[in-house]
């Protein structure tokens, strides 16, 4: 369990330092940013056409044709050069993609706040704070009030921005709470433990008293 808990806080912190980068980026070289995203993007959906297009001539020298693979092998391909063409096409999509997984995101967290508050943890507080405005930069990315593209490309970054160091630090905060609350538990272990020694010694005590009152 540990391991597994250990292995969810590493990738959410790696995963926001990764949005950091990107947000930075689209704040300092927006242009380039999006270029490189479409460029990416569109690469990956062309491999994916090419394996498919592999896949179907396999399939045809095997006669276990079914047809489908030529026909995602073709719209992936297209999908990717038409990315690769239009790299706006990318940058209008990326806002609704982060936002929808910003909120995502920012929902899980809000709620483990509630689940704090249930259990009467302070903490509560200022990781529902941090939820709602993480969820909020969600909001704005999805429904995009703002106009032009230069400006909206560098809002893009400072609200990933945002999100991933509010990110960063409410799963150190999660991860701080739920050490306590490990270390609380396993007090309380020890402690019965303790205790049921103390209770067993006493009752021994007990028995062999009355054993030498019987024998008397």
């Amino acid at each position: 369990m540990k391991n597994i808990m250990n292995k969810i806080f590493k990738s959410s912190i790696l995963g926001a330092l990764a949005l950091v980068v990107l947000g930075i980026l689209l704040i300092f070289e927006s242009e380039a940013t999006i270029v490189t995203i479409s460029y990416v993007i569109g690469g990956i959906l062309v491999a994916i056409g090419v394996l498919a297009l592999l896949k179907f001539y396999k399939e045809v020298k095997e006669n276990d044709d079914t047809g489908m693979d030529l026909v995602y092998g073709i719209v992936s391909i297209v999908l990717g050069i038409i990315v690769i063409s239009n790299p706006k096409a990318v940058a209008s999509i990326i806002p609704i993609v982060m936002g929808l997984l910003i909120i995502l995101n920012s929902g899980t967290k809000l709620q483990y706040s509630i689940e704090l508050k249930k259990s009467g943890n302070n903490l509560w507080k200022s990781t529902m704070i941090l939820s709602l405005i993480s969820t909020l930069c969600g909001v704005l990315l999805v429904f995009n009030p703002f106009k032009g593209a230069a400006f909206l490309t560098r809002l893009i970054g400072f609200l990933i921005l945002l999100y991933a160091i509010l990110d960063i630090i409410s799963t150190i905060t999660i991860k701080n709470t739920v050490k306590k609350i490990k270390t609380a538990i396993n007090d309380g272990i020890e402690e019965a433990k303790v205790l049921e020694v103390k209770e067993k010694s006493k009752k021994d005590k007990n028995n062999k008293k009355e054993i030498k009152d019987d024998d008397k």
